[in-house]
């Protein structure tokens, strides 16, 4: 299978990573929809992966003074455990480092992809707390 990153920018595309989002969030998760759409897409940067042409992953990354928070990192189920987020998370690490003025990148981790992340380097940072009826974490990352 062809992989190819990229930004999203095109609204038809941004709604195709909305509906994945949906599919793994509210659908396969079973987090409620008025939690996984929260109004701050617009000021976010949208990022998929495609392969052979199909959408399988996406992120989005929403700037915060000098740091980015990575969210709602979603990989489809059948596509998981290939690498697929890993690709996904080393295309926007990329990005960060190429805007020039980030300095930090934060994240919320469902607490069993803590062992993903930090395998990318991100380092937990406090206790344990809910987020849609979910243990996560609170993840930092110097870039």
């Amino acid at each position: 299978m062809k992989i190819t990153c990229q930004e999203i920018t095109a609204p038809e595309e941004k709604q195709d990573c909305f509906a994945l989002r949906r599919a793994v969030f509210v659908e396969e998760q079973k987090i409620p929809a008025d939690l996984e759409i929260d109004g701050l897409d617009a000021e976010a940067r949208h990022f998929a992966i495609k392969g052979d042409g199909q959408l399988i992953a996406t992120c989005r990354v929403r700037r915060i003074g000098s740091a980015a928070k990575i969210e709602r990192v979603a990989v489809l189920k059948d596509f998981r455990r290939k690498g697929i987020g890993e690709e996904l998370m080393k295309y926007v690490l990329q990005e960060m480092r190429a805007a020039g003025d980030i300095q930090l990148l934060k994240l919320s981790s469902q607490a069993d992809a803590v062992p993903f992340y930090e395998r990318l380097n991100f380092v937990r940072r406090g206790p344990e707390y809910m987020d849609a009826g979910m243990p996560h974490y609170d993840m930092t990352r110097e870039l």
